[in-house]
């Protein structure tokens, strides 16, 4: 059973990607943390998270669904964090999370996806994206072979940089940075009301015929990246940048029929 979370479709698509491999289901944390779901799972295969990486860590909205949902039959749990560059000593927390859930904890794999974290950093061209993706996919074909043979993935080396990046400045990042406080709807929004759609905190309503943030925001990016208009800014950083969804790569590497 493969579990996804995703904010502009990098780990949907990975998950995605390993299960069509393996013949497994998937389910949308997403629609869970949205509408509710169950609070036990039952696989005769290995529990598979697919994730992005905030601040070198799992999110932390998927981390407390792990804690607090019963996992039974099958005890395996491998990890997929995608991410823009590093996922730091995340390992050492998701086996933590996995002996206080009675999980046996069999790896977590790093795979580099496009960068949509347009509230701190750039995020590709669509022709930079598409090649991204392109060599992410053997990278997840590789982990869905683990994962069958139920092979550990390969451990990877910790550096003492990675250490401080999951364990003092993780905090730091939440406290200091993750707020919708900067969020805003420009005069170019249409009400369309695509961004409480998409988000999956449900922290979006509309009001007045724009959305309204209510502070409950995981930093996702799935109101700014997936609002046709682009109208959605996040201060004056996002301003100008490009706003990037796994589907706008996807197609761009779609030859035109």
């Amino acid at each position: 059973m493969i579990f996804w979370f995703s904010g502009t479709g990098n780990s949907r698509y990975a998950a995605e990607t390993i299960a069509n491999e393996l013949g497994e289901t998937t389910v949308s944390l997403n629609s869970v943390l949205k509408n509710g779901g169950e609070a036990q799972y039952t696989s005769e295969t290995p529990f598979v998270f697919v994730t992005p990486t905030y601040a070198w860590r799992i999110p932390r909205v998927v981390e407390a669904f792990i804690q607090r949902t019963t996992f039974s039959g099958c005890k395996d749990a491998y990890f997929v964090m995608t991410c823009g560059d590093s996922i730091g000593n995340a390992g050492a927390y998701l086996q933590k999370l996995c002996n206080q859930k009675g999980l046996r904890f069999c790896g977590v794999q790093k795979v580099p996806m496009p960068e949509n974290y347009i509230a701190m950093f750039h995020a590709p061209t669509l022709s930079e994206a598409s090649c991204i993706l392109e060599k992410a996919k053997p990278v997840l074909l590789k982990a869905a072979k683990s994962i069958r043979k139920k092979v550990p993935f390969a451990a990877p080396k910790i550096t003492l940089l990675d250490r401080i990046y999951s364990t003092p400045v993780n905090p730091v990042f939440y406290k200091a940075c993750v707020s919708d406080k900067k969020f805003y709807a420009t005069d170019a929004c249409i009400a369309c009301g695509k961004c409480a759609e998409v988000c999956p905190l449900q922290n979006i309503t509309l009001k007045n015929e724009k959305p309204v943030w209510a502070g409950n925001c995981t930093h996702c990016m799935a109101c700014i990246s997936y609002c046709p208009k682009e109208a959605i800014e996040y201060g004056k950083k996002s301003i100008g940048q490009v706003r990037y969804t796994v589907e706008k790569a996807l197609k761009n590497n779609t030859p035109d029929k």
